[in-house]
């Protein structure tokens, strides 16, 4: 059976696992931590106090509140009485700017979720505090997330944010319509992937598109090209962050692949979709394959529920298995007052029974690994299969100018699928605008 809501029972099962979990590194009492310290990561609990602010673009509406604030915080409270928490909703597109104005203002909450990709910009500029501190290293992350996973949680030689949960983009195809054109099994590589796309885009007599062979378009072109790009073996900057990788021969290559899928073999025309579409046409007939986000799952569950069993997920593979993947952080600030309890709440956050609830809220994909055999999991299968190939799956960002940037990429992509430039030309133009950021 698949389930909306963790149960009363499972939740309080996990609970357990989660006040192990703390008790590692934050309210074990004389155990030594990860790191081998013994100071603010291993206070009893009943030393630790403090009123802190929580500011999270998770947990939004009014169902992730009540589980925030009536499952989730009574439990943290249960074991850390004398702190107090106070919630600070946001959402993604304002979390920037609020925690800009945190920073110039000094009023920095105290423990903030945030976007891969958004480490490295405000570590750098001093806003987060390094969390090996009281003792999360590097290594203890190892033990429980991918290194690729854990990477992103890192800047500089430091620990300031401990992963939640992540949001994935792969590859689904409809087999019905696949075994129809005479295809038992999703592409294997890219001249498979134009090959099956080609043969399963349907237009009417007029050569209006009734259904896309791949759709790229109802995803944000930036992370369509990302995952593009990932699967031709390119990066996005070099080793060290300093110089843009994206327009190499194989960035370009994943780029004029899009293109040609939309302008040579018009399996996808301009404007058949957007990220915008109420429903995703691999929901609602309108594609055989694309590139999906893996809460396509849970959309199904709600809009076409006889539709899932007919998808099937897949690596999109090129000269590598491409796999992208963004996600939510847990982060401490570098001038909390009470940084044993932002550190307590932190990793109480990240710990399996409060992250499996909220990704399971969301739809999303637990990053710790230990997770895949979790009911929710199991009842998913885009999750799953998340879960099970995330060693290749790889994230954004990188150099702290990353947000600064990123909004560039979707325009750069575009340009390109409306042949107003070429692919080299747009990532070259893309490289120049980055470039310019990383050199300021």
């Amino acid at each position: 059976m698949i389930r909306n809501r963790l149960s009363t029972r499972t939740l309080g099962a996990l609970s357990a696992a989660t006040v192990l979990a703390v008790g590692l590194t934050a309210c074990s009492s004389g155990a030594d931590s990860a790191s081998g310290t013994d100071d603010a990561a291993s206070a009893d609990p009943a030393d630790v106090s403090g009123d802190i602010t929580l500011l999270t673009p998770i947990f939004e509406g009014t169902a992730g509140q009540k589980l925030l604030e009536d499952e989730l915080l009574p439990q943290f409270y249960e074991d850390y009485p004398d702190v107090t928490v106070a919630v600070d909703y946001t959402t993604y597109g304002n979390l920037n700017e609020k925690l800009t104005t945190a920073a110039v203002s000094g009023a920095v909450p105290d423990v903030m979720l945030m976007g891969v990709g958004w480490i490295e910009g405000f570590a750098e500029r001093g806003l987060l505090a390094d969390q090996s501190d009281l003792g999360y290293t590097e290594e203890k992350l190892l033990d429980t997330y991918t290194e690729e996973i854990a990477g992103a949680g890192t800047w500089d030689g430091g620990v300031y944010a401990v992963p939640i949960m992540l949001d994935t983009r792969f590859g689904v195809a409809n087999m019905d319509m696949l075994n129809e054109a005479g295809y038992d099994a999703p592409p294997s590589s890219w001249d498979e992937l134009v090959e099956i796309a080609e043969a399963t885009t349907v237009r009417d007599d007029k050569g209006t598109l009734e259904t896309a062979g791949f759709d790229m378009l109802s995803l944000d072109a930036r992370q369509a090209f990302e995952t593009m790009m990932f699967s031709s073996g390119a990066s996005l900057f070099n080793d060290d962050y300093t110089e843009a990788a994206f327009n190499s021969p194989e960035g370009v290559s994943a780029l004029q692949l899009m293109t040609d899928l939309v302008n040579e073999y018009e399996v996808e025309d301009i404007g058949y979709s957007s990220p915008d579409e109420a429903v995703n046409p691999l929901l609602n007939g309108r594609a055989a394959m694309g590139i999906a986000h893996n809460n396509l799952w849970t959309q199904g569950l709600e809009a076409a529920p006889e539709m899932l069993e007919k998808l099937e997920p897949f690596v999109i593979q090129g000269e590598a298995p491409g796999m992208f993947f963004g996600g939510t952080l847990a982060t401490r600030s570098a001038t909390s007052k009470s940084p044993e309890a932002a550190q307590a709440l932190l990793e109480f956050l990240a710990s399996p029974g409060p992250a499996l609830a909220a990704n399971e809220q969301r739809g999303n994909v637990p990053a710790l690994t230990e997770l895949l055999d979790s009911e929710y999991v199991e009842a998913n299968r885009f999750v799953q299969f998340a879960m099970e190939n995330l060693e290749v799956a790889q994230r954004e960002g990188g150099p702290p100018e990353w947000l600064e940037v990123r909004g560039d990429f979707a325009p750069a992509v575009e340009s390109a699928l409306l042949e107003q430039k070429t692919p080299q030309e747009a990532l070259d133009d893309l490289a120049g605008l980055v470039q310019t950021a990383i050199d300021r």
